[in-house]
């Protein structure tokens, strides 16, 4: 207790400083205009009613392969128009400079000698190739280039040609091993296995940036594969720090490929790898499309992002509940309290790394001051989620830009997908995120681990986020720099709605954005049958954001839109093992049989050891089988990896929602029907009535129908795909 008053003495000065000073992020000289205008294109999406898997693709217009010193097509085939502005980051990838496009002032400065020669908006590099090695060190492998081809012709070690340029304004990389006799000549392919890795990558991106790609990170990323003989291929505009349009996306890679392709010809497959937003894009881009995929190995996956946004916006509102509108805020001090109205993980004790920043938002709030004493992957893991994300005003890469451009463009993941989804009355990004009607904390009810009276101050006060054209930035301040943020806006507080005669208003999402997700593909519907082995850590312990739970809704989603799951396979490990490596050897496996005869299917090729299992520290299998997984997510017993490795939920499924996370805009109906339904048996509410209509005065969400969202075409709605298709790869 009293090394706590120490803390709050020493942050009373820091909250009169912060109150006094007026917080902006500096100014920084790596600042550039540019026009927020998009180019007039005939948009793809326009035609886009059934789902994006229904429709052909353009033919392609541009002549592959891009020759050594040229550029690559700044403008996508498909995906829509460029969007503005956009931010080079060529220099970051060490390739130097990009092209200048315009004198216009357009984009980022080109310099010679110091003086500024033009702009690039467009962000395009010549295409060059270069030589690099492998290097095995205790903690992995060091990828080094060789400073000459002559250097490379003298190496005893392994060689690798890398060929950098840009696609779609992004930056691709195309490794390929080759020998040192070898070295100068581009289209060697000696040491080719004939196998490709597209090798997708991870993050929460808003998009105008053009992203970061280094070919040593490309390279020790697949390291051991490499190594094996594999090439592997990928690009910026495939790692979702930087875009999360999928279309976009697909474009980029199929464009990529085709780049490899008209190189060296077709591998005998293509198999895709990436973590977190890089293994949700391989399940789309799958589902979406063909010719670009064979095989799938998402690592720490979700099915998509919409999905995931749906529960996690919910985060932050928990938290300003718990922290500064709870009627017994001593009450969520305990953290496993909180986890049956999250319903991801929260652990008591468990420290945080800004706790400091409850007490010194409660002081400037007017409340007594407490610190955590736990934490949740509510916070451990999507901290800051909310202003990135979804906030227009804030944007984790305003300081990459000039003021007026910062003033005039909405940041955010809205807005990245404006010309898929469409734009407001105020041109706000629209929003597929909705709460009205939802129940927060009605399974803790059901389950009598909450009172009735904690269950309608929950919802009478949770309130939801604001609407777009009200947002405003965090206040947020840097004395320590840009590592150490003191947040004085904790949990966006003050972009979230207050009550209005003792309830708080609740937020409508776009039935038109919703619709659009669904039909452009940013939504996983289950549609896809070639082999994916989905791999994760588990990390629930850990309070990481990449919860186990989220494969097994991509696992729901398969089973309803195909009938069977046989061709996805689940595998969880112990955080000290990698199953990695031992993924690709199986999926080699798979899909060299599938490739072998056109009476192989899916099904018939899987190597007959190859299930879903779970894995020991030592790299050993815990359990195999169909129904080691089982629990309350299929509605069975708690299976040999489900006890070893518990799962955890969501706040939506904790609001009574289905575990596949598919209710984007939920059905409603009266107070009264619910009661009568049974939505809150065995609870007795015929008491409270009168209150909780004054909470759901719209009703409350009816988890039995059908999500509002959903497009009105046949296949979204249980018309199942092939059961098992045949497919056969070039063997030759």
């Amino acid at each position: 207790m009293l090394k706590k008053l120490l803390v709050i003495i020493v942050l009373l000065p820091l909250l009169a400083w912060l109150v006094w000073l007026q917080i902006e992020v500096p100014n920084e000289d790596r600042k550039f205009a540019v026009q927020n205008k998009a180019t007039p294109q005939d948009n793809f999406l326009l035609s886009i009613e059934p789902h994006i898997s229904l429709v052909d693709r353009p033919d392609e217009h541009f002549k592959f392969p891009i020759a050594i010193g040229e550029i690559g097509p700044t403008q996508s085939l498909y995906s829509g128009p460029n969007q503005y502005p956009f931010y080079c980051m060529t220099r970051d990838s060490l390739l130097g400079q990009p092209e200048v496009d315009n004198q216009q002032g357009l984009g980022v400065p080109v310099y010679r000698d110091e003086k500024i020669i033009g702009y690039s908006k467009d962000c395009s590099i010549k295409t060059t190739t270069s030589y690099y090695t492998l290097v095995k060190q205790d903690d992995g492998f060091k990828a080094t280039q060789l400073d000459s081809p002559l250097a490379a012709k003298q190496t005893h070690l392994p060689l690798f040609r890398v060929e950098q340029g840009s696609i779609n304004r992004f930056i691709y990389t195309i490794v390929m091993p080759v020998s040192t006799w070898e070295v100068g000549d581009r289209l060697a392919q000696s040491q080719w296995n004939k196998r490709l890795i597209y090798q997708f990558n991870g993050g929460s991106g808003i998009g105008f940036r053009q992203g970061r790609q280094k070919a040593a990170r490309v390279m020790t990323r697949q390291a051991n594969q490499l190594l094996q003989g594999y090439a592997v291929i990928s690009s910026s505009g495939n790692k979702t720090s930087y875009t999360y349009n999928m279309l976009l996306a697909e474009d980029t890679a199929r464009r990529v490929k085709k780049q490899f392709v008209s190189l060296y010809g077709n591998p005998l497959y293509t198999v895709g790898v990436g973590g977190s937003g890089g293994g949700l894009a391989q399940y789309l881009i799958a589902q979406n499309s063909t010719g670009i995929l064979d095989g799938l190995i998402p690592l720490y996956s979700y099915p998509d992002m919409i999905t995931q946004t749906t529960y996690a916006l919910d985060c932050d509102l928990l938290n300003n509940y718990f922290t500064f509108r709870a009627e017994d805020k001593k009450a969520w001090r305990n953290w496993e309290r909180r986890r049956l109205i999250e319903g991801m993980n929260a652990i008591n004790d468990f420290p945080q790394k800004a706790g400091f920043l409850q007490p010194l938002n409660q002081l400037m709030s007017g409340f007594v001051p407490s610190f955590p004493e736990g934490n949740s992957e509510c916070i451990n893991g999507y901290f800051g989620l909310s202003a990135f994300i979804n906030n227009p005003r804030q944007g984790f890469i305003r300081e990459l830009f000039t003021e007026h451009v910062v003033d005039s463009t909405n940041w955010s993941y809205w807005q990245d997908m404006s010309h898929v989804f469409g734009v407001d009355g105020n041109g706000h990004g629209l929003s597929t995120w909705d709460n009205i009607g939802v129940q927060y904390g009605l399974n803790a009810l059901k389950n009598k681990q909450i009172s009735i009276e904690e269950f309608l101050h929950i919802n009478a006060n949770i309130g939801s986020w604001k609407p777009q054209a009200q947002m405003q930035q965090e206040s947020i301040a840097l004395p320590f720099g840009h590592k150490i943020p003191i947040w004085l806006t904790l949990w966006g507080n003050h972009n979230i709605t207050t009550p209005e005669d003792f309830v708080a208003p609740r937020h409508l999402g776009s039935i038109q954005a919703m619709n659009k997700a669904y039909q452009s593909g940013q939504v996983f519907i289950g549609r896809v049958n070639i082999p994916i082995i989905d791999a994760r850590h588990y990390l629930e312990n850990e309070l990481d954001m990449h919860h186990m739970s989220a494969s097994f809704y991509s696992r729901l989603r398969i089973e309803n839109a195909n009938g069977h799951s046989n061709n996805h396979i689940i595998w969880v490990a112990h955080k000290d093992h990698d199953p990695t490596h031992h993924a690709f050897e199986m999926m080699d496996q798979w899909l060299l049989k599938l490739g072998s005869s056109e009476s192989q299917t899916v099904a018939s090729s899987r190597p007959e050891n190859l299930k879903d299992s779970c894995f020991n520290e030592d790299g050993s299998i815990h359990a195999s089988g169909k129904q080691v997984f089982d629990g309350t997510w299929n509605s069975q017993p708690n299976g040999a990896c489900q006890t070893r490795f518990p799962m955890f939920s969501t706040s939506r499924i904790e609001a009574g929602g289905s575990w596949d996370g598919t209710m984007f805009k939920c059905p409603l109906i009266p107070v009264d029907q619910a009661i009568a339904k049974g939505i809150y048996a065995p609870v007795n509410l015929n008491q409270y009535v009168s209150e909780l209509k004054a909470v759901f005065p719209d009703g409350v969400c009816d988890y039995q129908g059908t999500d509002l969202g959903l497009p009105d075409n046949p296949i979204f709605y249980g018309d199942t795909a092939e059961s098992d298709e045949t497919f056969v790869f070039l063997l030759d």
